[in-house]
């Protein structure tokens, strides 16, 4: 035990925790203690940071999450703080308010022990990556995610909160700046210069490694995008809405993990949302075969990459609409007091939303390429060298949009883009 009190739990010691945490027994054996003797344990923590055990109960079930002093997938050499535990669990609670319907329940968290314990977000429900990996189309996945953005990154603004509201709540959320720093460097540093960490499809793709490294339009782009992340305190963000941070079942999606989160800019989730369906995308010929050439899969990608940012423009600009005489003080009713003015106002602040979507959604897609954590949607592909061919296009398109961003005003413009980066 860590003189903080702080030990880090197994699958026998996560039973001796719950078994003496009314909180998380009462979950699982209500009033029956006895449930309590048969638990099944299993430890799911397939990500790059924390551990996680799914607890199932004869009648009840729930997850234990823990995090570490270190980041999981290196090990002891790089140092990760465990305060993470308590802003994700401040994230849980205020983005399951704003939108319970999308955001698992926290029933118990522990700030020495850097622990929380949730709603266990039970099968048929699969990490969303791996549903797109297996071809598998979500009819209400755009639907769902734009409610969930629309609704957090809205009443957690300027848009709707006073300004003293707003600062506190940022005020608060700066302390998560070791996390901030992890994605400073991993996003917007590591993949734009040699670094120990990054790797990539090599041979094949040695040279756009290069390439990359070498852009300096690249560069002056991406360090604008890095002084956002740094500076802009927008709203509440998850600041990890990959779709590895998606549960979902044809009918339900549940967004998970906002350990990441902080007053960030809005796009940095949108963009990460959307620029990780586009690398869904690109991985699908990689997954193809004489069954199935995944043609039609690939057009519900597009149709879903444009149906989430549509839906989330005509949800958000409506509770906008709805609030414009609320508390909220970005625009004053005072100053803004004409429609023309007011449709001049939200049409800027939408395409600058737009533009930061793209830009950070390909600065998402590149690190994924040639930095150093990269995604099952291509890592799954055996051949390496078709791999590779899927990474290149994806990479193509992403310097693209970084660099040239503003030029789009639609995402079906986006869209047509991605169609013509794409060889088959």
């Amino acid at each position: 035990m860590a003189s903080d009190g702080f030990r880090p739990l197994d699958e026998k010691s996560v039973v001796e925790y719950i078994k003496a945490t009314p909180s998380l027994a009462s979950v699982l054996a209500g009033d029956q203690p006895h449930q309590l003797h048969s638990l099944n344990i299993r430890e799911v923590g397939d990500g790059n940071l924390n551990f996680v055990y799914v607890v199932i109960a004869p009648s009840a079930s729930l997850v234990v999450k823990q995090a570490i002093p270190y980041v999981r997938c290196v090990g002891e050499s790089w140092p990760m703080t465990k305060d993470r535990a308590y802003f994700e669990v401040t994230v849980l609670k205020e983005h399951g308010r704003l939108c319970p319907e999308h955001t698992p329940q926290v029933y118990h968290f522990d700030k020495t022990m850097c622990l929380i314990g949730m709603r266990y977000i039970e099968p048929p429900h699969i990490i969303l990556r791996k549903g797109l990996v297996a071809g598998i189309e979500y009819p209400f996945l755009a639907e769902h995610m734009s409610d969930y953005m629309a609704k957090i990154l809205f009443f957690t603004s300027l848009l709707y909160l006073t300004t003293t509201d707003h600062k506190r709540a940022v005020a608060e959320f700066c302390g998560n700046v070791e996390m901030c720093r992890l994605t400073e460097q991993v996003i917007f540093s590591d993949p734009y210069k040699v670094s120990q960490y990054n790797r990539w499809t090599t041979p094949y793709l040695d040279a756009d490694a290069e390439a990359v490294r070498s852009d300096n339009v690249l560069k002056l782009e991406v360090g604008e995008l890095k002084s956002k992340f740094c500076e802009r305190s927008q709203a509440l963000i998850h600041g990890d809405l990959h779709t590895s941070s998606v549960m979902v079942t044809p009918e339900s999606t549940q967004v998970i993990d906002p350990e990441f989160g902080f007053y960030g800019p809005m796009g940095f989730d949108v963009g990460a949302f959307i620029g990780n369906l586009m690398l869904a995308f690109y991985a699908q010929d990689g997954h193809a075969n004489q069954g199935n050439d995944r043609k039609s899969y690939k057009a519900w990608i597009l149709k879903t990459i444009a149906d989430t940012w549509n839906l989330f423009h005509k949800k958000f600009t409506a509770l906008w609409d709805e609030h414009k005489d609320g508390p909220g003080e970005a625009y004053l009713p005072g100053i803004y007091n004409n429609s023309e003015l007011q449709h001049l106002v939200r049409e800027k602040y939408m395409r600058d939303l737009f533009h930061d979507t793209l830009g950070f959604g390909a600065a998402k897609m590149i690190r994924r390429i040639v930095g150093i954590a990269h995604v099952e949607d291509f890592e799954s592909i055996p051949d390496a060298e078709k791999r590779a061919k899927c990474e290149q296009q994806a990479l193509n398109v992403a310097k693209l949009l970084l660099k040239e961003r503003r030029k789009f005003q639609s995402i079906e413009q986006v869209v047509s883009t991605l169609q013509q980066y794409h060889s088959q």
